[in-house]
């Protein structure tokens, strides 16, 4: 646990820099292209071009094989690397890419029993574009998929009470206290949402939400990449530390390294780590 926790420092270190797409161009720029040479290291990255605005984005893909070779569908795995303006994203996301490069590796020396898309979305915090274009490109190509995750925003814990917030209701059925990782999914996931709780609880406190008619129920529930594979009639679910309902730094200047909780989001890793080894 202590080397894995040094190596996400280690991503966190090199990709939390302001790297918003029009404001902070070189930044983005730098964590784009450090995030495809670390995939490198594990196959060929392949670059999905997208269009806003008239202007190219790039989605960087890196496959990797089923651990017996078949061809079933892929388990598609996604985190964001875009930041809002004047912000270096340590939890939004930084925390995420982070725990995707670690993936990388882990998945790469210990292949599963599906094919694996590790994917570095551009352009969430603009409409989710790059997400988006990437589940139309699927559902025109009539891909099928095993299931996608969103990775958004692993590395915020408050173990205060009252320290965690939700839209109106949930409060009666979840903690107060912000120190659990959140498994949100479509009711068509729900044995996975069972699944990955089953495998992390033992590694990190989880509490899991299945979101009706495509998270409509919960506008809250569709902040992020997979909700575009919602839409698109594809299982997903999302991972998170709940973003503005528990941490006070969301989508601000104060979104740090130092604000993170390396402990945490170091057992958020692992507990992924272990759910997707096992997925059945």
């Amino acid at each position: 646990m202590e080397n894995l926790q040094a190596r996400l420092i280690q991503y966190l270190e090199k990709i939390v820099i302001e790297r918003n797409p029009y404001y902070a161009s070189a930044g983005h720029l730098f964590a784009r292209e450090y995030i495809r040479s670390h995939f490198a290291k594990f196959g060929e990255v392949i670059t999905h071009e997208f269009e806003v605005n008239g202007n190219k984005h790039q989605n960087l893909i890196l496959q990797i094989g089923s651990k017996d070779g078949k061809q079933r569908s892929p388990l598609i795995i996604g985190a964001h690397y875009d930041t809002v303006a004047a912000c270096v994203g340590a939890d939004d996301n930084g925390s995420g890419v982070a725990v995707l490069l670690e993936l990388a590796e882990s998945i790469s020396k210990n292949p599963i029993k599906y094919p694996v898309q590790l994917i570095a979305f551009d352009m969430e915090e603009y409409g989710l574009s790059g997400s988006r274009a990437y589940a139309a490109k699927l559902k025109s190509d009539k891909q099928k998929i095993r299931l996608m995750i969103s990775l958004e925003m692993l590395g915020y814990c408050d173990r205060k009470p009252n320290s965690q917030h939700y839209p109106a209701g949930l409060d009666k059925f979840y903690p107060n206290t912000g120190d659990f990782i959140g498994l949100i999914g479509s009711i068509p996931t729900i044995p996975d949402l069972i699944h990955f709780q089953h495998h992390m609880k033992p590694i990190v406190p989880c509490e899991w939400l299945p979101a009706g008619w495509r998270g409509l129920a919960i506008p809250d529930t569709r902040r992020s990449d997979h909700a575009p594979f919602w839409d698109a009639g594809y299982k997903a679910l999302m991972i998170t530390d709940t973003a503005d309902m528990r941490n006070p730094h969301y989508h601000k200047s104060s979104d740090r390294l130092e604000t993170l909780d390396l402990e945490f989001l170091t057992h958020v890793c692992q507990g992924l780590i272990t759910g997707i080894a096992n997925l059945y």
